[in-house]
């Protein structure tokens, strides 16, 4: 039975990886379990196209090694901003509230600093562009009732 399969799989021809053609498919995805930090906005581009912004807060896990005296730091916090641009999810983004926890997967872009800039302002810093893909929401924002 197993010398059948084999002849099947070394009948079967194989690309070496190095010779794998390049796919027009390739990306770098960052997939977030967070909590939304505020409401998401409605903003509009200097073309007039609107997208919606959004933050989500994660927390570093696990927190960093202890020191050398066996104390320990928290676990910091990351702020991650993203944008969407499609119109349908952008409905569906106008209707979640500041703690909801969420899943996320965005679209990572790496922007380079611009030449010119000062190097103390964002346009002169390396930013992360994170674009929307998928949201999913894990659990809904606590109420706030006394407010």
């Amino acid at each position: 039975m197993f010398a059948t399969a084999r002849q099947v799989i070394s009948c079967t021809p194989r690309r070496p990886f190095s010779t794998s053609s390049s796919r027009a498919y390739d990306l770098a995805k960052l997939t977030l379990i967070g909590r939304l930090g505020k409401d998401p906005e409605v903003r509009t581009t200097k073309s007039e196209k609107e997208y919606v912004s959004y933050t989500v807060a994660t927390t570093n896990y696990p927190p960093p090694p202890p020191n050398p005296d066996g104390t320990r730091q928290e676990a910091g916090t990351t702020w991650h901003n993203i944008v969407s641009f499609s119109p349908a999810q952008n409905n569906f983004l106008r209707t979640l509230n500041k703690g909801a926890q969420v899943y996320v997967e965005a679209n990572f872009e790496l922007r380079d600093p611009e030449p010119n800039a000062d190097p103390a302002s964002p346009q002169g810093q390396r930013q992360i562009f994170l674009r929307h893909e998928n949201i999913r929401i894990l659990k809904s924002a606590p109420s706030h009732d006394n407010e």
